[in-house]
């Protein structure tokens, strides 16, 4: 029976970078993943279409809102969610997330109102009151929403408070990674997650279709070419967002430079990236362990040779390099640092990350020499450089997430169209699982297979752990001595299986006790027994419990194979061998003797050494054994031919 239990619908970031925004509908509630602005555009379309919800009360739709990070693409569209639009309830962000967000969201509105003249955005109140909506959460917590509804944080890596997020609404599960980066950097390390198996993993796709080199080779690369500029007289300018990419290169240029012993002035923007550093010096437990190692003797974000810009520099004369924000020269203090440098050819631009369409950035990375900024056209004659320093997960990562998250599902969005099907036909190849990329408003739905919940019997789980731990070491019968699966010598065969090789001349043994039913291979094993359904409940029992639960009279398959010993020994003697080598697979405790028999508790195993042949020299050594305890009765009669061969001779 396959039922449609997730349904997602992209507000934003469907088949598109940019104002990410997702709708998902999964076991009758409904959650917001990320509330973006695009920083394209400059209407209402920078928002995303709320009336995809439906009309009425947001907050009678929506069950909760969670913000992956502080990104403006992923939370700038939040005070006009809370604020303009109405919604009230509940909104899940981490701790450095929700100190970082008003600082961005903030600036983007003075950018938008001073240097664009816009005046419908929110108010600064508004910001305040938006946050003040915001439960900061951290990580590894589990949040429960409402009964059987809960939601936990991971460290997603890209920038400092990024999380991934695992929902979980009765047996239905979803993770959403917003932005990642499976690779550490000079401040942030990898992101990870739990092998969690989810119905569906929600993943972005921003380098769908890119592997990176080496990052050694790329810091080489901008090092020289910053060098370069500025032993020539260039000044360079690197668009950064406050947050992020601006603390990663801010550390590698103050490295170079204090290795270098250059004398060349670096600056940042005065107030924005300052007030970020100070997150990040609060925030140090979010940082990589080599940042929180030296932490004690020195803070990275000390920075001594860079130093806070003022906007009297820019006509300075001499090489400088400035990080300014934002990060995709669509307005602030970079942009307007670009219309004064574009027009000399010694200067440079560095782009380090990702740029939407629609912006200058954008637009001077694919090769424009002339663009429109405010309504005046721009020559470009500065050098553009487009080095990718994005904290984004490239192709890589992204199949590295997948196969170790173990998704039901796949998902992907904030990304190109035409890269995401690259993408997709990789995932579906490689790992043969479903894959969906809706477009902007439109609703996909996620077929999942019902989860189908049965209880084990005890005493089986007992019986099958100690049988395969039985099964778990090598016997040699001739010293009586044991060595582990790992001192196989060459040419013999790894019995993977549980399954007695008797051409090796070895039998996999252990002694076994209840107190040690622990597998310690970590492989599956295989549980012999009846799955009995009552009541809408299944468990799974042994065969005797099954048959007394149906009321019906319990049959046996059994095996039995025989062993002769030819040397001349008395019956008891043999009997306290055969005895001696069994406790060699199990407890010597379990091991019940009755006249010339030998029986295993728990276990369906009998021993019988048959003495009609004594007067011609020759006994046998008959082993019987029911079909759930192929294993371990196969493993004993394996030792006893070796035991036997050995006594011939």
């Amino acid at each position: 029976m396959v039922t449609p239990e997730l349904l997602v619908t992209p507000l934003g970031a469907g088949q598109d970078v940019g104002r990410s925004c997702l709708m998902l509908q999964m076991g009758g509630k409904t959650i917001m993943l990320d509330c973006g602005m695009h920083m394209g555009f400059q209407d209402e379309r920078r928002y995303p279409d709320f009336s995809y919800i439906g009309e009425g009360d947001l907050t009678k739709m929506i069950d909760c809102v969670i913000i992956t990070h502080f990104h403006l693409d992923h939370c700038g569209a939040l005070p006009y969610l809370t604020e303009m639009v109405g919604y009230s309830g509940p909104i899940y962000m981490t701790h450095p997330t929700k100190a970082i967000s008003p600082l961005l969201l903030e600036d983007m509105r003075k950018v938008t109102m001073e240097f664009k003249g816009d005046q419908n955005i929110f108010t600064s109140m508004m910001i305040k009151d938006c946050m003040k909506k915001v439960t900061a959460i951290n990580l590894h917590q589990v949040i429960e929403i409402e009964p059987d509804f809960e939601i936990k944080a991971y460290y997603a890596g890209h920038v400092l408070g990024a999380a991934m997020f695992h929902v979980r609404v009765g047996e239905r599960s979803m993770v959403y990674t917003g932005d990642y980066n499976m690779t550490p950097d000079r401040h942030l390390g990898a992101a990870w997650i739990d092998r969690c198996r989810p119905d569906l993993l929600i993943t972005e796709s921003t380098y769908a279709t890119t592997i990176r080199d080496s990052k050694r080779c790329r810091e080489r690369d901008l090092l020289r070419k910053v060098h370069d500029s500025i032993e020539k007289g260039g000044k360079v300018l690197i668009p950064v967002f406050a947050v992020g990419r601006a603390q990663e290169l801010c550390i590698l240029l103050e490295t170079y430079w204090e290795r270098m012993n250059l004398k060349v002035p670096i600056y940042f923007a005065v107030g924005l990236t300052e007030k970020a550093n100070n997150y990040y010096k609060m925030f140090i437990t979010w940082t990589n362990e080599k940042i929180r190692m030296t932490f004690v003797q020195r803070n990275m974000f000390d920075f001594k040779h860079i130093k806070l810009f003022d906007k009297s520099f820019a006509d300075n004369p001499g090489p400088m390099v400035v990080f300014a924000t934002p990060g995709m020269l669509h307005g602030g203090l970079a942009l307007g640092l670009f219309k004064k440098w574009a027009p000399n050819e010694t200067n440079m631009v560095i782009m380090p990350g990702y740029c939407v369409q629609g912006t200058v950035g954008h637009k001077i990375v694919n090769g424009a020499k002339r663009v429109e900024i405010d309504g005046q056209w721009i020559d470009v004659k500065l050098q553009v450089q487009y080095m990718s320093f994005s904290a984004h997960a490239d192709a890589k990562g992204i199949m590295q997430l997948i196969q170790h998250c173990e998704p039901r599902n796949v998902m992907l969005v904030h990304g190109e169209g035409e890269k995401m099907e690259f993408l997709k036909r990789k995932i579906e190849e490689e790992f043969k699982l479903p894959v969906y990329k809706p477009a902007n408003g439109e609703t996909a739905v996620v077929t999942i297979q019902p989860t189908l919940v049965a209880t084990i019997s005890v005493n089986l789980l007992k019986r099958t752990l100690m049988t395969h731990r039985a099964s778990e070491f090598v016997y040699d019968g001739g010293n009586e001595k044991e060595r582990p699966i790992e001192a196989l010598e060459p040419g013999e065969e790894d019995d993977s299986d549980f399954e007695t090789n008797h051409d090796i001349g070895e039998a996999r043994s252990r002694p076994v006790g209840d107190e040690d039913l622990t597998p310690t291979a970590k492989k599956p094993h295989l549980l012999r027994g009846v799955m009995v359904i009552k009541d809408e409940n299944m468990c799974l029992l042994e065969n005797e419990k099954a048959c007394s639960e149906a009321g019906i009279k319990p049959h046996q398959l059994r095996f039995t194979s025989s062993a002769y010993v030819k040397a001349p020994i008395a019956v008891n003697t043999l009997l306290g061998k055969v005895h001696n080598l069994l406790s060699q697979h199990v407890k010597s405790s379990l091991l019940n003797m009755t006249g010339n028999c030998i029986t295993i508790n728990s276990t369906s195993i009998l021993v019988r050494i048959l003495d009609g042949t004594e007067a011609v020299g020759v006994k046998t050594v008959v082993v019987s054994w029911a079909y759930e305890d192929e294993s371990l009765g196969s493993t004993i009669m394996g030792s006893l031919k070796n035991f036997t061969a050995a006594l011939k001779t």
